[in-house]
């Protein structure tokens, strides 16, 4: 095999193309949804990953997320069925924990009802309220106006708020909320601040946050019981903080001492790790659904590479005639499969590339991108796919006798 025969096969390959255009398009047309499904699953899976990834490194270095199921949700019946957290485990915390610098409790509104907030006639339903305490906003919360709420609020349940930052331009319209009263569930609440959108949010969720003093949000929803602990460790100790909240949590919650934790303790890198795997299931499934796509492409390809070897069964007798060898003859034939089969790998890359874009316009905070392995991936496994589906019609015409292939008709 030399660069001249692979040039000439190559070039045999293009003109077929461009002899049979639809025959060709619809012959690798798997190939082309299957890799583009691969490049375009791999671009929003790497943008979704990184989104997630910033999302939870906001949480902080030195925070510890305490839930009593695990933090990446989908709780088990055991999980639903544990103890509530309370705040008295995060007063005993806070007591007994040295390396600990603060604690806040975070108070969940009630899942199965609707919440509705109402200013000057502008109703928002897509509202995630919770209550919690000073210490929260040491978690790195950022105030475009105003402040946040103080212990002491709390503690005299003041009927105060503080906004995320879309749900108060969606009220206020660049007008300045400190001061204004808003309505939330049919209680009058004093807006004393807007919140910054956290450095990374959820791809196309907007920050409709509505923060109240823990004790307001008590009284305001006295069914209200499922609570977040937030803790935030001092600098550079971390694990002895860990060690410290499982002792006393352990303690508080009455747990035997050859049982496991009945609560989940999540730093940001768990977090990262967690779902890491998770998308890298998910990857995985995606990757093994979208090669359906390219081995009924491959099916095509190798149907169409019999239909040719049918239809040339004569050149192939000439070329035999004038001295080609069987290694030329499954060269021409590979590299025409292979043409094929890349063509549409590059077309799959481009309708990727498109879906990609698609996915970045629908989601804002999405940082989708073609990642480098997913580009060089499909078009290596389009390539491949020309290969190996190839390889038996490229057989059959080398093993072709010259004479019954020139008296063919």
């Amino acid at each position: 095999m030399t660069i001249g025969s692979v040039g000439s096969g190559v070039a045999l390959a293009l003109t077929t193309v461009r002899e049979h255009k639809m025959r060709s398009f619809l012959t690798v047309l798997g190939v082309i949804i299957g890799t583009g499904a691969v490049i375009g699953v791999g671009s929003i899976i790497a943008g979704l990953d990184g989104a997630i990834t910033n999302i939870l490194k906001s949480f902080g270095p030195n925070t510890i997320v305490v839930l009593r199921g695990s933090a990446m949700g989908g709780w088990t019946l055991e999980e639903q069925k544990r103890k509530m957290l309370t705040r008295e485990d995060a007063l005993a915390i806070e007591e007994r924990c040295p390396s600990v610098e603060h604690v806040s409790p975070y108070l969940f509104s009630n899942f199965d009802q609707i919440h509705k907030a109402r200013y000057k006639g502008n109703d928002n339903y897509q509202l995630d309220i919770g209550g919690t305490e000073e210490g929260y906003a040491a978690g790195g919360t950022v105030m475009l106006q105003g402040r946040f709420f103080t212990d002491t609020e709390s503690r005299h349940h003041m009927p105060v708020v503080v906004l995320g930052e879309d749900l108060g331009k969606s009220f206020f319209q660049g007008v300045d909320a400190v001061g204004k009263w808003i309505e939330v569930d049919g209680h009058s609440l004093e807006v004393i601040g807007v919140m910054e959108r956290p450095a990374a949010s959820f791809p196309g969720q907007d920050d409709n946050r509505i923060l109240m003093p823990y004790f307001t949000m008590r009284k305001l929803y006295p069914s209200a019981n499922e609570n977040m602990l937030i803790v935030i460790a001092y600098a550079g100790m971390l694990s002895k903080a860990e060690d410290e909240v499982r002792t006393v949590l352990r303690i508080q919650r009455k747990v035997a001492n050859d049982k496991p934790d009945n609560f989940s303790l999540s730093t940001a890198q768990q977090m990262i790790e967690d779902f890491h795997r998770i998308t890298g299931t998910v990857a995985l499934v995606m990757v093994i659904l979208s090669s359906i796509g390219l081995l009924v492409g491959g099916i095509g390809v190798m149907n169409i590479m019999l239909v040719s070897v049918t239809e040339r069964t004569r050149e192939i007798g000439i070329r035999k005639a004038v001295g080609a060898r069987k290694s030329d003859i499954i060269v021409q034939f590979l590299t025409e499969a292979v043409v094929l089969t890349g063509i549409g790998g590059v077309i799959g890359l481009f309708l990727g590339w498109c879906v990609s874009l698609l996915a970045g316009l629908v989601f804002k905070n999405l940082p989708t991108a073609v990642p480098l392995w997913a580009a060089v991936s499909g078009i290596m496994v389009s390539v491949g796919v020309g290969l190996f589906f190839g390889i038996w019609p490229a057989g059959r015409a080398a093993n072709l006798d010259p004479v019954v292939a020139l008296r063919y008709e």
